[in-house]
């Protein structure tokens, strides 16, 4: 390696991490030493978890190898992050201390059910790879009685997963003639709200559909695993038999009272170029929150850290070839919606548009199942 390349961190492995390595190597060639950090040995394509939930996926068709990056000349550490020196322009590490001069956050959201007294003992959490296997097996055996979707908390990633994961097990159930009443509880006022109301209605229409009953505006404040009950902020309770949780989410611990952070909790950053208040310092995807003009944060989702990734490539491409930045991220994004039973919905827009984000859904049809089909696969081949 050249003695004068750039030093290139990127913290995690997830979608828009491995976006940004990709893209920066096959931009800079010899003229940046480009290191992955990642706690987990596999990149997981996290969308198939709730395929793989009910059996139709197994853990191999959704995972690679994060080591497959050694062969691209990107060096891939697995540890854990510890702390950021932002001063001394350092990661400290489980293991090590890297040196950067160019920094990717793309660290994600943590979870953390421990927020919620009862959470980790009560639920399925369908957010982490042993939380789906969990269940697969747990559906199996359930043949009867009452199985609660629960958010816990906003914001929360991937904004269609409470009624995608719904949908997909009423479809399961429904498939194998057991008699399951399927509920899905939220703090939220709609499902996937900030896409407008015209969506939220279409997926509350979807629900119903199905059999599903939507509860709005319900924050959980603890759950009793021994009476298989949930106890929310207005005093209500709601009794279960299977219950499946979105968890609390939050910045990693890596980013405990760090500067990046705003006053979202999350991390600070330039809406357009994702750079954060610290030189040469970016943040992608989940672990970031950036305000938009209806008053709440832009979605949680594995298409905005992917698309910001190829912007913040491109950025610190130009910097260390000495070429003119010309790259944003525009706000546009979208989302599939998986219904369970060969079809999709595919809903696209533009967040960033004023006064309030322009998204539009299309009908539910298998053309959009198959788009997703066909985008797991393609995302397996082109990173790895």
């Amino acid at each position: 390696m050249n003695n004068t390349a750039k030093k290139v961190v990127i913290l995690g492995g997830g979608a828009g991490g491995l976006v940004v390595a990709n893209k920066l190597r096959s931009a800079v060639g010899q003229k940046a030493e480009i290191t992955l950090v990642d706690k987990e040995k596999n990149h997981l394509f996290s969308p198939s978890l709730l395929w793989l939930m009910v059996g139709w996926r197994e853990e191999y068709q959704i995972q690679k190898p994060l080591s497959i990056l050694k062969k691209k000349g990107i060096n891939y550490v697995n540890t854990n992050v510890e702390k950021i020196d932002f001063e001394n322009r350092t990661v400290s590490t489980a293991g090590d201390e890297l040196p950067f001069d160019y920094l990717v956050i793309a660290l994600g959201a943590s979870t953390y059910p421990e927020n919620i007294p009862g959470f980790t003992e009560a639920a399925y959490n369908i957010f982490e790879l042993s939380g789906a296997k969990k269940i697969r097996e747990a559906v199996k055996t359930f043949n009867k009685g009452k199985l609660v979707v629960l958010v816990s908390s906003i914001p929360f990633k991937c904004p269609a997963a409470p009624s995608e994961t719904a949908m997909i097990l009423s479809s399961y159930f429904a498939g194998r003639g057991k008699d399951v009443d399927i509920e899905l509880i939220t703090p939220e006022p709609m499902p996937m709200g900030l896409l407008g109301p015209e969506v939220g209605k279409m997926v509350v229409s979807l629900l119903e559909s199905r059999g599903i009953r939507f509860t709005p505006q319900h924050q959980v404040v603890e759950i009793d695993p021994g009476k298989k009950e949930i106890v929310f902020q207005n005093g209500e309770k709601r009794s279960y038999d299977f219950l499946v949780g979105i968890p609390p989410h939050g910045a990693p611990h890596a980013l405990k009272d760090s500067p990046v952070l705003g006053g979202s909790g999350w991390v600070k950053v330039n809406p357009r170029t994702l750079e954060t208040d610290m030189e040469n310092v970016y943040a992608i995807g989940d672990v970031t929150g950036i305000p938009l003009l209806v008053g709440k944060p832009l979605p949680k989702a594995g298409v905005f850290a992917h698309l910001q990734g190829d912007v913040v490539a491109h950025r610190i491409a130009a910097g260390i070839n000495g070429q003119p930045v010309k790259d944003e991220f525009d706000g546009k994004g979208y989302c599939f919606l998986e219904l369970g039973d060969g079809t999709a919905g595919y809903a696209s827009g533009n967040f960033y548009a004023e006064p309030k984000p322009e998204v539009y859904m299309k009908k539910p049809s298998r053309l959009w199942h198959w788009g997703k089909i066909l985008f797991e696969k393609w995302w397996m081949w082109r990173w790895f």
